[in-house]
């Protein structure tokens, strides 16, 4: 078993603890509305959100993928970071055991701030990982991430 590390960030106007609460603390109610024709339904399947909760993502039918699981690792609500592994689901093809994700968002001196993620990439044994085999996620995140920045500067009492 191997592991590819990657690490991606973005800068955003809208204040650090919006962007926390949009993305992590209540992206299952709000992603599937934004974005209903990339993401059916999130659901937790185990606890409500904190440590060792597990989320169901569930795509529309059609889809390339079916459903992930992420597990919540660890939640610093007071700093703005979450840890937390996908775990399950056939967006792990059968390349990967599992991808581990850490999201910070940190304040910039605009007043908006800077999201940075680690992921790591844990492959099956014998399998070998390359950047554009995971170009595609990255992309749909990063996505996701513009989609709720947007609504959040269109609706600037929301998570406030």
């Amino acid at each position: 078993m191997g592991v590819t590390s990657y690490t991606q960030e973005f800068t955003t106007p809208v204040a650090p603890a919006r962007m926390f609460k949009a993305l992590i603390i209540d992206s299952h109610n709000l992603i599937p509305k934004l974005m209903p024709e990339g993401i059916k339904s999130i659901e937790f399947i185990e606890g409500v959100g904190g440590v060792g909760s597990i989320k169901q993502t569930n795509f529309p039918e059609g889809g390339h993928f079916k459903y992930l699981k992420h597990k919540t690792d660890a939640l610093d609500v007071e700093n703005l970071v979450c840890k937390y592994t996908l775990i399950e689901g056939d967006v792990l093809m059968d390349k990967l055991d599992s991808i581990n994700y850490e999201v910070k968002f940190e304040a910039s001196g605009d007043g908006g701030c800077v999201c940075k993620m680690t992921s790591e990439y844990h492959t099956k044994a014998g399998v070998e990982i390359k950047e554009e085999d995971i170009k595609e996620g990255k992309d749909k995140a990063m996505g996701m991430y513009k989609v709720v920045e947007a609504y959040l500067v269109a609706n600037p009492d929301v998570y406030a």
